[in-house]
């Protein structure tokens, strides 16, 4: 298209200089084909992404380019050093928007920069006072990120030097009561200031970003019929109201400090901890950020990643959830057949033993040498602990529950499996322990290898099973299971009891 351009271009000033440069026709044509040829050949020259840098005092040979991705940074381009601290970062493609970070060789991070609209700018400081110093050509979004920075350092310091007046003036409330008050205006002052930018340039990522930081600003509680402030309201106003500011479908935040803080945070400190809570808000999330496939993918993986390796009691669950409501049904387009079996078959060994789920029947000999049924051996509470005469942690746990069996009276058995395959060894163990409770051993199996039924890949494993054989606890130290069994059973008895008057 330029050559065409350029062509036309020589061919039309030739005519001019046939004509005459009286000829208003063929210059005005001649003046606008070269206005459009101008343009034609800018846009050419700003594709892709071109970062002039300058940092004064720096020794490094090569500095680094990288951008956030949820919680990990990624190396984007690098660049070599040149004269007074001058480098390129320079390519032929467009970079996706987000926060990056310039950092040096010694993975020492000198700043952020934001790029997105604009990303043919050029910036310099000094190594000795970076941030004040900072200064950007062609490039709105860090002009406004950086004022917007600068006037919180600003700000910050004031209200460290009014908490250090208060500390010294501490005997005098007059003057902590006016200095408190200019705290609160400084505060309201970088509120506004944030505001501000948004309500400035809306269409700015730094706008985007800056409505990503808000909180929820819980107002007046309101008063119960007892004359109390309802105590749950400020918990479920910032519960139903932490996303209002922030756009899930905006991939950009994905590559920022913030998307993975505020994910993380929302589902280990606000929403309840309990599976079928935190099941229920992350179908809610992820169908709020379904639109945008990038950031639908990263909360996917994100939320089962978070709980396939998760060492909390029955959050499994959520994993299980999360395998077949996404990845057997095909929605996790970024995942190989491969991967989708591999969680699928994982998912499929823990099904059988969720918290709730009736526990797997073993029929496993013991040491007379009969078949002895889990299902027919009655308890209150069952333990079912896995474990190697070998084994020094299985050795003390079984010494722990020994001493605590001996004296319980909760009505507690236990349904003791060891796995090694020497029934000599057993038996002596047995004897030495003095283990007066059902012992049988693994090897030795009517039903399907235990292995399997009960995904048992260390010793000791521990499951805690009511009089129903329902899987109430598992994968507990004998120090976590004592207190636990402990407070179950009076959560049953209380509970009975509410259901007693309730009748």
């Amino acid at each position: 298209m330029d050559t065409f351009i350029y062509n036309l271009l020589v061919i039309k000033t030739k005519q001019i200089f046939k004509s005459g440069i009286q000829n208003s026709t063929l210059k005005n044509t001649l003046l606008l084909i070269f206005i459009v040829f101008c343009l034609l050949h800018s846009n050419a020259s700003e594709k892709g992404y071109k970062i002039n840098v300058q940092i004064r005092g720096i020794s490094d040979t090569v500095c680094y380019l990288a951008n956030y991705y949820g919680d990990k940074t990624y190396l984007t381009d690098t660049a070599f050093v040149k004269a007074k601290g001058k480098f390129v970062f320079e390519g032929d493609s467009t970079l996706p928007g987000g926060v990056y970070i310039i950092a040096g060789q010694s993975n020492n991070r000198y700043f952020e920069v934001i790029i997105d609209r604009e990303q043919h700018f050029t910036l310099e400081t000094d190594l000795d006072d970076i941030m004040n110093r900072i200064k950007f050509t062609n490039s709105d979004d860090n002009i406004y990120f950086y004022n917007y920075i600068s006037n919180n350092i600003s700000n910050h310091k004031k209200i460290e030097s009014l908490k250090q007046r208060k500390t010294e003036l501490s005997e005098y409330p007059d003057s902590v009561q006016s200095i408190n008050q200019q705290i609160v205006d400084i505060n309201i002052g970088i509120k506004e200031y944030q505001q501000q930018i948004i309500n400035q340039y809306p269409e700015s990522f730094v706008s985007v970003l800056l409505n990503a930081m808000k909180e929820p600003e819980i107002g007046e509680v309101p008063i119960l019929e007892n004359g109390r402030e309802d105590s749950v309201y400020a918990y479920q106003y910032f519960k139903n109201h932490y996303w209002d500011y922030f756009d899930l479908t905006d991939e950009r935040l994905l590559r920022t400090p913030l998307f993975h803080k505020r994910l993380e945070r929302y589902f280990t400190s606000v929403i309840y901890q309990e599976p079928d809570t935190i099941t229920k808000e992350a179908d809610l999330i992820i169908n709020k950020a379904r639109t945008n496939k990038e950031v639908f993918k990263y909360i996917v993986w994100y939320l089962t990643y978070k709980f396939e390796t998760s060492k909390i009691m029955g959050f499994d669950e959520i994993f299980v959830h999360m395998v077949d409501t996404y990845y057997s049904t095909g929605q996790a387009y970024w995942s190989d057949s491969t991967v989708v079996r591999s969680l699928s078959k994982r998912a499929d060994a823990l099904r059988p033993i969720l918290i709730g789920k009736k526990a797997p029947e073993l029929i496993l000999i013991d040491t007379a040498g009969s078949f002895v049924s889990l299902y027919y051996s009655p308890a209150r509470y069952m333990i079912l602990i896995f474990y190697e005469t070998d084994c020094g942690h299985c050795r003390k746990e079984i010494d722990s529950m020994k001493v605590w069996y001996d004296n319980n009276d909760f009505g507690v058995g236990v349904f003791a499996i060891c796995t090694d395959t020497s029934l000599v060894k057993w038996k002596k163990f047995i004897v030495e322990k003095d283990l007066n409770w059902i012992n049988v051993n693994g090897t030795r199996s009517v039903t399907q290898d235990y292995h399997d039924l009960y995904d048992v890949n260390m010793t000791p494993t521990i499951f805690l099973l009511d009089e129903k054989k329902k899987i109430i606890a598992k994968r507990l130290k004998m120090e976590q299971l004592i207190p636990f069994i402990e407070n179950y059973e009076k959560y049953m008895i209380s509970d009975g009891e509410n259901e007693s008057l309730n009748n």
